[in-house]
């Protein structure tokens, strides 16, 4: 089993920290960018087509709620069973760039800031 680590790299596109999923601890997925199955996930897929590294790149994101793509039906089903807030998380990668969301989700050992 991996341990949670503090890597810029694990940051998926979406903002979720997979350094910290239990599906990547287990070695059952390599992680957002090398998931190469995950051709159902439209906001990969849109930051692949645009070369953005993750949603904060977008010039676009300055309403999440407005982005189809983050509020599609499977984001919402995911939201609601893990209480997630990517809006939060992507506003988090603006503020501390990569490296520094990295940090404060391996810190918290979590895959995403919660919703309140």
């Amino acid at each position: 089993m991996r341990e949670v680590t503090e890597k810029p790299e694990l940051v998926a596109y979406c903002g979720l920290y997979c350094g910290a999923c239990g599906a990547y601890l287990k070695e059952r997925c390599k992680g957002c960018h090398e998931n190469t199955k995950a051709t159902w996930c439209k906001i990969r897929l849109c930051c692949i087509e645009k070369n953005y590294t993750t949603c904060a790149d977008c010039g676009e994101f300055k309403n999440p709620k407005a982005c189809k793509k983050v509020n599609n039906l499977m984001s919402k089903i995911f939201a609601l069973i893990f209480k997630s807030d990517r809006a939060a998380c992507i506003a988090q990668v603006k503020e501390l760039g990569l490296l520094g969301h990295a940090k404060k989700m391996a810190a918290a050992r979590t895959q995403t800031i919660k919703k309140k």
